[in-house]
């Protein structure tokens, strides 16, 4: 008992350190009224299709940012700057202040509640995985780079969960290809540095448009972890200290799925009514503590 409460008092010091040194490095976020006031909001992308996106015009583009400007008009919120970022960068970046929001459809996940806020799951998804097209290795679910001896090598985006999800299935590290971007992904698999590429479902469906020289694999085997099969839950997501502004968001965010263009706007960007149904299954709370 007392080593329990020695750790809870360092949590509680350390909690306290840490909301001093915040407040005065100037990292609080901005409140939902001093956006407002300003009339301009700062969100990031990760330049993910269909999720978010910039198009060459600059335009913000995806299931994403198409709701979150719908959301933001209804809020007084007339102006987005919008930041276009790596995915690894997008909870630093709302750690470091660099940006208010991020409109990423990021999956909402216990490790990631404790960096940033969540709202509730705007879209669900699940597993895909991108080949060489007619898939010429026979690659057919994640399993396929633990239980094959030919040594096929999987490109993983760096922050995402796959890599996460690749440790868990016992995958040799020397078989995972890390990139950036998922385009860097086309390119080694067809250049031969990776024979495939593991992303969401909807990842690999608009990388496939990208080349035709790679393809998504119809007959993919969804992965199971745990006895359950994978499906994520994507949300916005923003800094710890900005209940205020996810509070306003999800109160917006229901109105949308109850009243407005929400689901027409997943459907367009390619989303199954699966999806749409199991948006609703868990709020960012039940996430955040486990649940999916």
């Amino acid at each position: 008992m007392t080593t329990t409460t020695h750790h809870l008092t360092g949590s509680v010091l350390m909690a306290g350190t840490l909301a001093v040194l915040l407040a005065t490095s100037g990292l609080q976020a901005d409140s939902l009224e001093e956006i407002q006031q300003r009339g301009e909001i700062r969100i990031a992308v990760a330049n993910e299709r269909p999720y978010g996106y910039l198009n060459a015009g600059g335009k913000a583009l995806g299931a994403g940012p198409e709701i979150a400007q719908r959301i933001l008009e209804d809020l007084d919120i007339e102006q987005i700057e919008w930041v276009e970022t790596e995915f690894k960068n997008l909870i630093p970046g709302l750690e470091e202040g660099k940006f208010d929001m991020a409109a990423a459809e990021m999956a909402i996940l216990p490790e990631r509640c404790k960096r940033v806020l969540f709202s509730d799951p705007n879209t669900s998804y699940g597993e895909g995985l991108l080949v060489l097209a007619s898939n010429p290795n026979r690659i057919r679910a994640y399993e396929d780079f633990v239980e094959r001896p030919d040594m096929i090598r999987v490109a993983l985006q760096a922050g995402t969960v796959q890599e996460d999800m690749f440790k868990s299935l016992g995958v040799d590290p020397s078989r995972i290809v890390t990139v950036e971007r998922p385009e860097d992904a086309i390119d080694a698999i067809v250049r031969g540095r990776a024979d495939a590429f593991a992303a969401t479902g909807m990842t690999v469906a608009a990388m496939e448009k990208m080349s035709p020289q790679v393809e998504a694999e119809f007959n993919f085997a969804d992965p199971v972890i745990d006895g359950r099969e994978v499906r994520y839950f994507g949300g916005f997501a923003f800094p710890l200290d900005a209940e205020d502004l996810r509070d306003a968001v999800n109160e917006e965010l229901m109105d949308e799925k109850n009243n407005g263009d929400w689901q027409q706007t997943l459907t367009q960007y390619g989303f199954l009514r699966k999806d749409v149904l199991y948006s609703y299954r868990f709020s960012a709370e039940q996430l955040c503590n486990g649940a999916g």
